[in-house]
C-alpha cells in the first residue's frame, strides 16, 4: 500500500517505495508510513547490541507460511472505490468532517469493527493459524453486510492484518501456526454503508512472558494517553508528546515509520497523526474522525524495520517484539469519543 506522505517540515525525506526482505521500511500502509530522516539505510548493517541479542535467544524469528487465495465477497455488498485496482490510492487531502447523519454511519461501522476484533481475539491460541483468523474475520464482516477494507487495497490479498511478535504491522495471514508465548496484533477495518471503521489490538497467545505483557500494557496505555490529549482546538503534536513521554518512561521505543490517519468515507486521509514528538502544525476540529495507533518495541529509542519480499510485512530489524493498539476517534468540543470501543 504505497501511500505517499508529505514530509511537512519534520526534517524527513519524502517517503519512497520499498520491497524485498531486508529492504528498509519506507512506504506501505494500512497505517500510513513516513520515512525517518536518518538511519534507515543502515538498518541491515547496524550491529545488534546485547539487549537485542538477548531477546532473540528466547524466540525463533518469524517465518512466512503459505498464503491462500483471497476470499470472495458476495456481489450485493458495496465495495470501496479502490477495489479492483492494484494501484495504491493516494492519501486524500480531504479533512473528513462528520455531521449528525454521517456520525451515525461512522458509529455503525466502528461498532462492527470493534465486535469483529473482539471475536477474532477469542480465536487466538496455540496451533491456530493466522489464515484461520482471516477466514473467521472475513465471514463475520460479510455476514454483517460489510466489506473487509484491507482486501484489495493496493493489492493486499487478505481481509485482515495479523502481525505476530517482531512484526510491527501489515502481516499477511498465512498457514503459520501461532505458538505458546506469541503476541499478535489483529487489525480490523470494515466498510459499511460507505464508511470505514478501523481498529486493532494486540492479544496474548497462551502463556506470555512478563516482558511481553508489559510491552503490550504500556502500548495500550500510550494509545489511551494520546486519545486523552484530544479535543477541539488542541494541536495534533500533543498526541505524539503524550505517547513518547509514557513510552520512554517505561524504556520502550515508539515506531516513527507508521502513523495514524483521517478515516471516514475514505480509508486514509489527512490529518496524518504522528505518534512520536514532532513539530507538525495543525489543530483538531470538532467533528473530525481519525485514528491513533502507536506501535512500541522493546528495541529502545533507535528503531529500524525491514520489509519482507511480500512488500507488506514490516518487522523490527533487531528482532525485538512490537505491539500496537488502535482506535478510531471523533473529536468533540470537550474531548474525544472512541468510536471503536466495545
Amino acid at each position: 500500500m504505497a501511500v505517499r506522505v508529505p514530509s511537512m517540515e519534520l526534517n524527513r525525506s519524502p517517503p519512497l517505495l520499498s520491497g524485498g526482505r531486508g529492504k528498509t521500511c519506507l512506504q506501505k500502509p494500512f497505517i500510513v508510513q513516513a520515512k525517518r530522516s536518518g538511519g534507515l539505510e543502515k538498518a541491515n548493517t547496524r550491529p545488534r547490541g546485547p539487549q537485542a541479542s538477548e531477546k532473540l535467544k528466547k524466540r525463533e524469528p518469524l517465518t512466512r507460511g503459505t498464503v491462500s487465495a483471497p476470499l470472495p465477497v458476495p456481489g450485493h455488498i458495496p465495495r470501496p472505490p479502490y477495489v479492483g485496482s492494484n494501484k495504491m490510492p493516494e492519501i486524500s487531502s480531504e479533512r473528513q468532517m462528520q455531521d449528525k447523519e454521517t456520525i451515525m454511519h461512522m458509529k455503525a461501522a466502528c461498532a462492527l469493527a470493534a465486535r469483529v476484533l473482539e471475536n477474532a481475539g477469542k480465536l487466538v491460541k496455540p496451533s491456530v493459524t493466522t489464515d484461520e483468523i482471516d477466514k473467521a474475520v472475513h465471514k463475520m464482516i460479510i455476514d454483517a453486510g460489510a466489506y473487509p477494507s484491507p482486501l484489495g487495497y493496493g493489492g493486499f490479498p487478505k481481509s485482515v492484518c495479523t502481525s505476530v511478535n517482531e512484526c510491527m504491522c501489515h502481516g499477511i495471514p498465512d498457514s503459520r501456526e501461532l505458538k505458546d508465548g506469541d503476541i499478535i496484533n489483529i487489525d480490523v477495518t470494515v466498510y459499511l454503508n460507505g464508511f470505514h471503521g478501523d481498529t486493532s489490538k494486540t492479544f496474548f497467545c497462551g502463556e506470555v512472558d512478563e516482558a511481553a505483557k508489559r510491552l503490550v500494557k504500556v502500548t495500550e496505555e500510550c494509545m489511551l494517553r494520546g486519545i486523552s490529549a484530544c479535543k477541539h482546538g488542541v494541536s495534533f503534536k500533543k498526541i505524539g508528546r503524550r505517547i513518547s513521554e509514557h513510552a520512554e518512561r517505561h524504556g520502550f521505543g515508539v515506531v516513527e515509520q507508521f502513523v495514524g490517519h483521517g478515516v471516514g468515507r475514505v480509508f486514509h486521509s489527512q490529518p496524518i497523526i504522528y505518534h512520536q514528538r514532532n513539530n507538525m502544525p495543525g489543530q483538531m476540529v470538532e467533528g473530525q474522525t481519525f485514528t491513533i495507533e502507536p506501535i512500541l518495541t522493546m528495541g529502545g529509542s533507535s528503531i529500524e524495520c525491514d520489509m519482507w519480499e511480500d512488500g507488506w510485512t514490516a518487522v523490527t530489524t533487531d528482532g525485538s517484539l512490537a505491539a500496537q493498539f488502535e482506535h478510531t476517534i471523533l473529536i468533540t468540543r470537550t474531548g474525544a469519543e472512541i468510536l471503536t470501543k466495545c
